[in-house]
């Protein structure tokens, strides 16, 4: 018992007895190729957010080795993602001026708190509570983000100074009427690591296979764009000095070294302030983080602990916020990496923490002629796969009031901003949820051929009998149905006054709460002032357990609860035929 509770809560101790030199040769390559990403990434990353370069790094390595200690996913790559680099820059943006040293100890603190949410919902076990942001919001939410993600670069790949705003029509406002000021130099080099970053990554592949190239070199050479992006413009700037001689933006001085270990700067007042912000980020990011883990997870046949996940993300942001990091998460582009590359256990994160770490205390030097319009570039690229309109049309046909809140959701993000933007949608789903619930789905049925099945009497050519009327209802009851379901019944049987007995069909209902159990013995009432029986059929078991607990079968009266049906109508059309004879 103890040494499964330590498995569920260090997963490590469930693939390390296993662990061979040939899964150590697989997440080796994995940790490579991904590292090879993260770095030009995650400085990328922390540029959206407002913050310096090296805080990206930073948020690249502790966060990394504490997931891959207690992380449920074998496959999930954690660290930097844009959709929370943007929440964060959106956060920070009214409370201290981007890339000061209150706006990193800002971004520090946010990490601390989204990592306790995280963690205390971990310990709670409260990751059910994410369910409340449906799909279609999440979708609309993506789609919106990466284009504000997306056009947030221009001032970057045009090289001239645009002011930040959520409306990216005045985005691209701003960016025609001062076209003129565009730095031709910072453009072309945006071009250069656009061109490489698309070849790369559609392309050089297929190329590398028709060669006959191996198969895991092609995969890793595949897979390096943003590197080589990073190598040839760099090289570029630094040979013709065009940080000097043409204004090039360049990311400069990074600090060598290994994180500093540093409690953040609690401000009550200013976490306070960010709370709320915190709370989104650590859904939203957790939520992303479980879509990909479960998704990735699901190829291979294992499985994913949701909580454990929070426990995990928790602890990975703690550690950011006290390594001078930011807010991480699972990111999609660099997991899906991390899978295809042949990662097995989450040893290839804790890997690329350690190359990352290299690369932090060695080579800083070589990326100060880095230009910031390859990051940019980098940022565009990545976020590009988040806009996916397709959904829009697939949702519409579906269902259309899934659609209507992906649409709010993705307008009120560009037109409002981030965190209102995904609380609207959010709100809007749920209270079309509650709409639509409280107006359930109610069919007459009746009985096919000489079956004992039953279906609805306007999509069926079926029997019925006038003195029985057999109701199905499609739904749970609960508060906000029970008079709709009530109105509805009682009109029904007013318009059929030939009716005996009312069977109400139960299969569809889970539960039934206080409200409708009251509403449930009204309508008893009711229907027996109007010389109608009402009986059930087809009770779930967990749902008869609560009715018997107050003795419901008492207040039927003269009404019965059937197992099936079948059972009902016989047994009823027996007792009518004895009555008749």
């Amino acid at each position: 018992m103890q040494t499964g509770m330590l498995k569920r809560y260090l997963p490590i101790l469930e693939w390390m007895p296993g662990y061979n030199r040939q899964m150590l040769a697989n997440d080796g390559m994995a940790g490579l190729i991904v590292a090879i990403m993260l770095v030009p990434q995650g400085m990328a990353y922390a540029l959206l957010a407002g913050l310096p370069p090296e805080v990206g790094l930073y948020a690249s390595i502790v966060p990394l080795v504490f997931y891959g200690l207690l992380g449920s996913s074998r496959a999930l790559a954690v660290g930097p993602v844009a959709i929370v680099s943007l929440m964060v820059a959106t956060t920070l943006g009214t409370l201290a001026e981007a890339g000061s040293v209150g706006y990193v100890a800002g971004a520090v603190l946010l990490a601390f708190l989204s990592g306790a949410i995280l963690l205390g919902m971990g310990l709670a076990q409260l990751g059910f509570l994410v369910n409340f942001l449906s799909h279609p919001v999440i979708s609309g939410f993506s789609s919106a983000a990466a284009l504000v993600i997306g056009f947030s670069q221009l001032k970057h790949l045009l090289g001239f100074d645009i002011p930040r705003s959520h409306l990216i029509t005045e985005t691209i406002g701003h960016a025609i009427t001062h076209i003129s000021q565009i730095n031709l130099a910072t453009f072309g080099i945006a071009a250069v690591s656009l061109t490489i970053l698309l070849v790369w990554k559609g392309r050089m592949a297929g190329w590398m296979k028709g060669a006959g190239v191996n198969a895991s070199v092609t995969d890793a050479v595949s897979k390096s764009g943003p590197l080589v992006a990073v190598l040839v413009t760099t090289l570029a700037v630094w040979f013709f000095g065009l940080n000097q001689s043409a204004s090039v933006s360049i990311v400069a001085d990074i600090p060598a070294g290994l994180p500093p270990f540093a409690m953040p700067a609690f401000d009550l007042s200013l976490m306070q302030q960010m709370l709320p912000a915190a709370l989104l980020i650590s859904l939203v990011g957790f939520l992303e983080s479980v879509s990909v883990a479960k998704s990735l997870a699901s190829k291979r046949r294992q499985k994913i602990d949701a909580n454990q996940e929070l426990v995990a993300l928790g602890a990975a942001n703690i550690g950011a916020s006290f390594t001078g990091g930011y807010p991480v998460t699972g990111g999609f582009s660099r997991s899906l990496v991390n899978f295809t590359a042949g990662a097995v256990t989450p040893l290839a994160s804790i890997i690329t923490a350690v190359l990352v770490g290299i690369t932090v205390l060695l080579l800083t030097p070589l990326l100060y002629f880095l230009p910031k319009a390859t990051l940019a570039a980098v940022i565009v690229v990545a976020v590009a796969n988040l806009i996916d309109f397709k959904i829009v049309r697939e949702t519409w046909a579906y269902n259309k009031t899934d659609a209507l809140s992906l649409i709010v959701t993705f307008v009120a993000v560009l037109t409002i901003g981030i965190e209102l933007g995904i609380v609207i949608g959010a709100g809007l789903s749920i209270a079309l949820y509650l709409y639509r619930t409280s107006r359930p789905h109610i069919a007459v049925v009746g009985r096919v051929g000489e079956t004992e099945h039953f279906r609805n009497v306007l999509r069926h050519k079926v029997h019925t009998d006038e003195d029985i009327l057999i109701v199905r209802v499609d739904e749970s009851l609960y508060f906000a149905n029970t008079a709709y379901l009530e109105d509805e019944l009682l009109a029904r049987v007013a318009d059929q006054p030939q009716i005996n007995h009312l069977v109400l069909i139960m299969s569809a209902v889970n539960f039934i709460d206080a409200s409708a159990l009251e509403t449930l013995e009204t309508l008893i009432e009711r229907l027996n002032d109007s010389g109608v029986t009402l009986h059930m059929a087809e009770v779930k078991g967990p749902v008869m357990d609560k009715l018997q607990r107050v003795d419901f079968e008492d207040t039927l009266g003269q009404g019965h609860v059937y197992l099936s049906t079948h059972e009902a109508i016989a047994d009823l059309k027996a007792s009518l035929g004895a009555k008749a004879a």
